[in-house]
């Protein structure tokens, strides 16, 4: 069996990637790198370095794969309220050329990795089978990418699923992205004895999964043959916390003793956030293996081992005005003192 990865350099393509390796399958999979690192990859891995939005590139490589998980994304929630059109082209443009090449090459299974965000602001624990309220164009975007999938695989005859990973973490993480991954950010910033900084009361709750509870929940979906045309949460019913205590377990574990710096609230973020898990224990199997502070860990020692980094501003912010982020605007990571 072939199976190909889009954003295999990132941290769940990455993973996906030595998990199917271990397995003993072919894998191949191509990134840009903006988002991920080339050492990510396993040298068994036939990478490609080219951009998802390369139709013709994507329509080459997927020649005799057998399954598509699409993992890249421009992951950015908070930042596509300021550069939709980077975004928005990147999710839905870079989807649409992904699911056209595999459909025109006759793949077996396309396997989507969508958002959370694509629930937007409801009530929680977000269900499968709530009516979708995205507020930001990621939210809006995965969710269009989404019924752009259903639209070919139903008129191509190509199986499908849909995978709604939780907040994940994990080594392999990008940790120098200023605008996501808040508990690396955090790590990255105390290390170097510097304030992280939290928007709002800090309030804001969210449940964290380990990227080891997600990869044989995906893998169910893009392998097991019972299993087709779902939409299924990925991640726990707990780990269900506020960003002032995700700063407090990990500023205990590095004894870190600075209080974090607060800014004002980012437009249109969603307060509350977090999923229900019934319909992956029942239909993957899914059950938590790792716990919040195992998690953590295994981030702390990654980035201990890697190194600290600056942080990078590789996204370019196409809304300037006074609701933009002073912290993006004046791109405050760079200038934090330890």
């Amino acid at each position: 069996m072939h199976i190909f990865i889009t954003g295999v350099a990132g941290f769940l393509g990455s993973h996906l990637a030595d998990y199917y390796l271990s397995k003993k399958l072919t894998v191949s999979g191509n990134d840009n790198l903006i988002g991920g690192y080339r050492d990510n990859v396993d040298s068994k891995v036939k990478f490609y370095n080219f951009d998802c939005e390369d139709f013709n590139r994507m329509d080459k490589v997927l020649k005799d794969v057998d399954i598509v998980i699409h993992a890249a994304a421009y992951a950015h929630e908070g930042l596509s309220v300021f550069s939709p059109h980077l975004i928005c082209k990147n999710i839905i443009s870079g989807s649409t050329s992904v699911f056209s090449a595999a459909a025109n090459n006759k793949v077996k299974r396309i396997v989507f990795c969508s958002s959370m965000a694509r629930y937007g602001e409801l009530k929680p624990p977000f269900k499968e089978a709530d009516h979708p309220n995205p507020v930001d164009p990621y939210g809006i975007s995965k969710l269009a990418a989404e019924k752009i999938l259903k639209n070919i695989c139903e008129v191509h005859n190509i199986e499908y699923n849909i995978a709604v990973p939780h907040n994940i973490i994990g080594n392999k993480q990008r940790y120098d992205d200023p605008f996501r991954n808040v508990a690396s950010i955090m790590v990255n910033l105390m290390l170097q004895n510097k304030q992280p900084i939290i928007y709002g009361d800090g309030e804001q709750k969210r449940s964290f999964s380990d990227i080891e509870d997600c990869i044989y929940c995906i893998d169910k979906l893009a392998t097991d043959p019972k299993i087709k045309s779902e939409l299924i949460n990925i991640g726990p019913d707990d780990n269900y916390i506020s960003v002032n205590e995700l700063y407090r377990i990990i500023a205990n574990k590095l004894k870190f003793n600075k209080d974090p710096l607060y800014f004002p609230d980012r437009t249109n973020e969603v307060k509350y956030a977090n999923c229900s898990a019934e319909k992956s224990k029942k239909i993957l199997g899914y059950k938590k293996i790792k716990n919040i502070d195992e998690s953590l860990d295994d981030i702390i020692n990654y980035i201990k081992k890697r190194g600290v980094r600056d942080f990078s501003y590789d996204y370019e912010l196409e809304i300037l005005n006074e609701k933009t982020p002073d912290t993006w605007k004046k791109k405050t990571f760079l200038n934090l003192i330890n």
